[in-house]
């Protein structure tokens, strides 16, 4: 599995038209190429969730890229938050559902590189992950240092097709993060871009080789895959800024320390946020509230957000089943799950603008909204707002708008995140015909149990395409 970070359907699909990319075109001849819907928030490390653990990220712990710790049972004093931005990117193994397996514990032997989830696997297993590697990477990142991404993911892609040639791991799995490092810092229409993808290409090329060489490439299953899209970003909201000038007190990253605790507001992507209120709320462990019982004293806060133009959707959490959806403009919604199923059902208006619907199993509800500017967002609006790290209030942001203005080390001229179709439809790309059309990402993960005639555990969120 090798996962270009970033990479929009329309710009694989062009690099494979082109020329640039002859290795994938010639999987998408032999097998396929397919467009699915990523997870929201729409953000490397939870999006990575589906790929390896077959479920949506809110309900097995990875609410965002960063979230706060109501409970106050997995962070610390005195920020009670966590972001994988930095070194606590090593605690998303521990963060995860601990009855939720990933594939590696599924599998017998595995090797996994530039990820962030790697639970089941010795530190043998893990390329990427040794301190040098994370100064090398932290140096990178703070200068800004495009042509220094490229090299990173150069030598992961080679050092990868070797221990697979040498080791033949079961599962391999292998994450290229230049492509969105590179979006972010000149839009994905940059031509420095073509070269992340370049990477990926030959790294294929390399392992269909040695698998041919070998003779076990009728036996392999090679995948590419993205776990977000990316859009232009014209503007950015200093969404910690703007509820610091309503005179609340705010906790955000990187700067988690103060006496704010009013809200917390933590962004992904950029342009996703859950924004937390009444942290310090009652006394001893801190259960999840909903609206219903914040609505007299914040109600204000919902209107004011949705007068920005920063704001596109703005998710209330009602209770486990039962959400409300609001827009500027468009009026709101409810949006309930009850046995798998989900309804749709507009209050004031129609702010996904796909109408009403009841009871639509999960293939029904991903068909619904297929076309829409929102692909899938019944069923992931409905997962992340129950989830009990979620926050209060869960923003979408508007196209062209992110919610971090401060503390990039590269100005973003693109994001992702938002429940967009940029940011939601991601390519999947294999190397054989499907048995089935493949609809999300969460199906990656039983399929690769499937291919390997493995038993595929009850409880996921995906269904095998194999």
């Amino acid at each position: 599995m090798l996962v270009a970070d970033g990479a929009r359907p329309d710009t694989l699909a062009a690099g494979m038209d082109t020329g640039l990319l002859p290795a994938l075109a010639r999987l998408r001849t032999e097998g396929g190429f397919h467009v699915v819907t990523s997870v929201f928030p729409s953000v490397t490390g939870p999006a990575y969730a589906p790929f390896l653990m077959g479920r949506f990220p809110g309900p097995i712990g990875l609410p965002g890229l960063r979230w706060y710790d109501r409970s106050r049972t997995v962070t610390s004093f005195p920020h009670w938050s966590r972001s994988y931005v930095g070194s606590e990117l090593r605690k998303v193994d521990r963060d995860l559902e601990p009855g939720a397996p990933t594939l590696f514990e599924l599998t017998d032997s595995g090797l996994a590189a530039m990820n962030v989830i790697g639970r089941g696997l010795d530190a043998q297993e893990l390329e990427g992950h040794s301190l040098a590697f994370a100064v090398r990477a932290a140096y990178t990142h703070f200068r800004g240092d495009l042509q220094g991404w490229l090299a990173i993911d150069r030598a992961i892609g080679e050092r990868v097709a070797s221990r697979i040639r040498r080791e033949r791991p079961e599962v391999a799995f292998c994450a290229f993060i230049c492509t969105d490092k590179l979006s972010h810092a000149v839009g994905q229409g940059a031509a420095i871009v073509s070269e992340a993808l370049r990477i990926v290409d030959q790294t294929a090329a390399q392992i269909r080789d040695d698998a041919e060489r070998d003779g076990c490439w009728e036996r392999l299953s090679l995948w590419v895959v993205s776990d977000h899209g990316h859009s232009s970003v014209r503007e950015h909201e200093d969404l910690v800024g703007l509820l610091q000038s309503w005179k609340l007190g705010v906790i955000a990253h990187p700067w988690v320390f103060g006496a704010g605790r009013d809200a917390a507001v933590m962004v992904s992507g950029n342009a996703m946020a859950h924004v937390y209120l009444d942290l310090d709320a009652g006394n001893g462990h801190r259960g999840r509230p909903w609206w219903g019982s914040l609505a007299e004293r914040w109600s204000w806060l919902p209107e004011r957000l949705l007068e920005r133009r920063s704001v596109d959707l703005l998710v209330l959490p009602l209770s486990p089943q039962e959400c409300e959806v609001r827009a500027r403009g468009r009026g709101a919604a409810r949006v309930i799950v009850q046995a798998g199923r989900y309804s749709y059902r507009p209050i004031s208006g129609d702010p996904l603008g796909i109408g009403a619907h009841e009871a639509l199993a999960g293939a029904e509800a991903h068909a619904v909204t297929g076309a829409s500017d929102y692909p899938d967002a019944l069923v992931q609006i409905a997962h992340l707002a129950g989830s009990t790290r979620a926050g209060e209030i869960i923003l979408s942001a508007a196209r062209e708008w992110d919610f971090r203005a401060r503390w990039e080390p590269i100005r973003h001229v693109s994001s992702h995140g938002a429940l967009h179709r940029d940011h939601m439809l991601v390519p999947l790309l294999l190397n054989r015909p499907a048995a089935r059309i493949p609809h999300r990402t969460v199906d990656v993960m039983p399929s690769a149990l499937s291919a390997l005639g493995r038993a595929v555990p009850a409880g996921l969120d995906g269904v095998s395409f194999v």
